[in-house]
């Protein structure tokens, strides 16, 4: 398909041969921009130790894949910033459950006729 619709537009160009096929061989080759990631290169010699945590895509500067910008909080402060976190929420679930009418009252109070039959009971009149 790539061939037949590269050769009509060189016949529509006025090319020859050459351009149809150098078009089809582009089309087929992933519309000619060549694969994803650059280049693979095969290793000549052996890997050093720590080559899977670098990360190098062809650039003049490969990037360790662990970050490690600057230690701007300490593990401890960390740490004292997740147990007040998490206090936080078991503090307002709490509040929530004993807060909660809908447990007190598990059923809704009738309301009767006549001032809630306040006379029937006994009240005054």
């Amino acid at each position: 398909m790539a061939g037949r619709l590269s050769g009509v537009a060189s016949r529509i160009m006025g090319g020859n041969g050459i351009v149809a096929r150098s078009a089809a061989s582009s089309l087929r080759q992933r519309a000619g921009m060549g694969l994803p990631v650059g280049k693979h290169i095969v290793p000549d010699k052996p890997l050093s130790v720590n080559d899977e945590l670098m990360w190098d895509n062809g650039t003049a500067f490969p990037e360790p894949c662990i970050d490690r910008i600057a230690d701007t909080v300490g593990k401890y402060e960390a740490l004292g910033w997740l147990c007040g976190g998490l206090g936080f929420f078991a503090a307002l679930g709490m509040l929530a459950v004993l807060n909660d009418k809908a447990s007190k009252v598990p059923f809704t109070p009738r309301v009767y006729p006549y001032d809630n039959l306040r006379v029937e009971l006994g009240g005054e009149p």
